[in-house]
């Protein structure tokens, strides 16, 4: 059974049964957890939030100091290595980037936790709106994820999930457009950011993740894209891959205990992942003679 979780509790199963039902006897049968990432991993959406967001802004007629609020390139390059979540952003971005909030048309800037708190809500489910939209034209997913996702869900020893700090709203479309009903069905976890109270880099996703599957996290392999991701698998004792975007190559990924890094997954497959941790647990060395160098 996939499950969804929420607030901390089980809740209806967002995806249809098909893989064992997650019993002690079945949850024994799996040996490794292979768990990715959404944005930037299944594919590369980071563009498309920026422009999702910074359309929502326009709409809102967002001002600072009677400049328009708009998140460049270089500058949500660093937000999304920063920050996860999009409503931690864009709080981050008023409250210590630009250090107020702005004025939204002619009204004064919110001065309340509760009017920053709508304002920021407002935003997030404009921006998220938006974003559907362009998932629906434009969404193509990253090379190599589909064949590796597909790989481990045709393993009985592996389990596999998808945990991404986007809302249910925005990730649930991608999920639709790029793996489909079938294989979507097929996921044995799926937690996104609505069922943490805490975003990444903090590991209560990941955390959650192997709750759910009753899984020791040091036998979970994460795949990533980005520092913050990177911070949130290793601070739950998984391991993990980083299959890095135009916008996070230059990170210091494995300065920051990756295990590995690659430009996609084309040419990753279960056995460079899962045999070496079988082989030599927790000292293994993935994806040899796959991976770029350190």
């Amino acid at each position: 059974i996939a499950v969804c979780v929420a607030n901390g509790f089980t809740t209806t199963p967002y995806f249809a049964i098909q893989r064992p039902p997650l019993s002690t006897s079945s949850l024994a049968s799996y040996d490794f957890a292979l768990l990715f990432d959404c944005d930037g991993v299944i594919l590369e959406t980071e563009e498309l939030h920026r422009l999702a967001y910074n359309e929502a802004f326009r709409a809102a007629e967002l001002t600072i100091n009677g400049e328009p609020v708009e998140w460049s390139v270089a500058y949500y390059d660093i937000l999304q290595n920063t920050v996860g979540g999009g409503k931690p952003k864009m709080f981050y971005h008023f409250r210590e980037t630009t250090k107020q909030f702005p004025m939204v048309a002619s009204k004064s800037p919110p001065s309340t936790e509760e009017e920053q708190q709508a304002l920021i809500d407002a935003l997030q489910a404009h921006k998220t709106e938006i974003y559907r939209g362009y998932i629906e034209e434009k969404a193509v997913p990253r090379p190599g994820v589909l064949e590796l996702m597909d790989e481990a869900l045709a393993d009985p020893t592996i389990a596999v999930g998808v945990c991404s700090a986007s809302t249910k709203e925005a990730v649930t479309k991608v999920l639709d457009v790029t793996l489909g009903a079938e294989r979507r069905s097929k996921l044995n976890v799926c937690i996104l950011g609505d069922d943490v109270e805490r975003k990444k880099p903090d590991p209560q996703i990941y955390n959650t993740a192997a709750a759910t599957l009753g899984m020791d996290k040091s036998k979970c392999v994460v795949v990533e894209d980005s520092m913050v991701g990177l911070r949130a698998a290793k601070s739950a004792g998984m391991k993990c891959v980083i299959t890095y975007t135009p916008s996070t190559a230059e990170e210091d990924f494995y300065g920051e205990g990756a295990e590995a890094k690659v430009p996609n997954l084309g040419n990753v497959n279960l056995q460079s992942i899962f045999d070496p941790l079988r082989e030599k647990g927790a000292d293994a060395d993935l994806l040899v003679g796959i991976k770029d160098a350190p």
